[in-house]
């Protein structure tokens, strides 16, 4: 019997399993591909729920291989559920599976206890999941609507501010801070079907790099970034985009660094999109996006950063984007896996300078048979507009 693939959990912490079971199940399940056919052992209360997803899958129940009977003769709930995937995997005679490096280390004790060999192979069950399904491209793009839909609410209320004397931003006579503007993303994605996390990053030089969120008063004059990734409701996929506003004008000195940050990322991004094709590997467009910065006198990750660890370009250049938010494949360093018509992938060169902050955006582009498609729809100025 060839290798059979083995996933083990819920459909709401394991993308995976969401992408063979495209449904949110909170409860623990077994996945089985055995080649031939489809097994999925579940609980009553799923029966027809996955049944109803996966019409070609063979729906087994747990209490099928006496999980009731163990209950009752007093085992735990735990013990219950491995004896049943020991006797579920038994019955379907798996001799060998591949699995993914986060499968429960419990249940692989267990099967390996019973003879079964384990490999795992990550980038094998990552592969399944590439080529988006048409219900998760629907669910990014959702995403990605509630994305454009935030960051134009914020564009609106950065157009309403004014910078202070203090030099910070105020609206309405108060002052705006990056907390504000974080409650606006995450109220809008929620009123479009997309819940936000709150750690989504509104940061500027005097609060926040990295995935930092950024907190208290919004300077005014230098860049601010916004970077949010919202995750569809109904789909569980995520939408991730990047923009970056100033209020108010830069001092002399910081002008032209600025206007130099933005005229780079922005060809950056552009040399990127007219690159992205299937074949193409992530390093690959990684590197063109350090021969343009290292050219123009700015450190990146393969330089190494100067005297502040975050000068520069010191991040990869993107990452895929689907039920998880950072996931397969990856343009950066790592991107050693050719691209593939169906990837999403986020793409979002940016530059830091320790006195001003930085510029980054950031588009989602799905790959297509002879290049991509942009599926991000919003403009790339500095200064905001409603």
């Amino acid at each position: 019997m060839p290798e059979a693939l083995l996933l083990f959990g819920d459909t709401e912490r394991s993308p995976a399993l969401r992408h063979e079971l495209p449904l949110a199940i909170m409860d623990e399940l077994l996945f089985v591909d055995l080649g031939e056919r489809v097994v999925v052992v579940t609980s009553d209360l799923e029966r027809t729920r996955v049944a109803r997803a996966r019409p070609d899958a063979d729906v087994r129940l747990f209490e099928a291989f006496g999980w009731r009977e163990l209950i009752d003769a007093g085992a735990s709930w735990q013990e219950a559920t491995l004896e049943t995937v020991a006797r579920a995997a038994r019955e379907l005679g798996i001799s060998e599976a591949v699995v993914p490096g986060d499968f429960p280390l419990s249940v692989a004790d267990r099967l390996r206890g019973e003879g079964v060999h384990l490999r795992i192979d990550s980038a094998a069950v990552e592969a399944r999941r590439r080529v988006k399904s048409g219900a998760e491209l629907d669910g990014v793009r959702a995403a990605q609507r509630a994305a454009e839909a935030a960051m134009a609410a914020v564009a609106a209320m950065l157009t309403r501010a004014e910078p202070g004397d203090d030099g910070h931003i105020h609206l309405g006579g108060a002052l705006l801070e990056a907390e504000h503007v974080r409650a606006a993303l995450r109220e809008t994605c929620a009123a479009h079907g997309a819940a936000c996390p709150p750690d989504v990053m509104v940061s500027s030089v005097r609060s926040g790099f990295g995935h930092e969120p950024g907190s208290g008063p919004l300077p005014a004059g230098v860049p601010i970034e916004i970077d949010l990734w919202p995750r569809d409701e109904a789909t569980g996929c995520w939408a991730d985009m990047t923009r970056t506003f100033i209020v108010g004008d830069p001092r002399p000195e910081h002008a032209e660094e600025i206007a130099k940050q933005e005229r780079l990322v922005r060809t950056a991004l552009e040399d990127a999109r007219r690159a992205v094709r299937p074949g193409v590997t992530g390093r690959e467009l990684h590197d063109a996006t350090c021969d343009l910065f290292e050219a123009a006198g700015y450190r990146t990750q393969r330089t190494g950063p100067g005297e502040d660890p975050s000068e520069g370009f010191q991040f990869s250049l993107g990452h895929g984007v689907g039920l998880e938010v950072h996931e397969a494949p990856y343009l950066g360093r790592a991107g050693r896996e050719p691209l593939v018509a169906g990837d999403v992938v986020a793409v979002e060169p940016g530059l830091w300078d320790r006195r001003i902050g930085g510029v980054r955006f950031e588009d989602l582009l799905l790959v297509t048979d002879d290049g991509c498609e942009t599926l991000t729809r919003f403009p790339y100025n500095l200064e905001p507009s409603s």
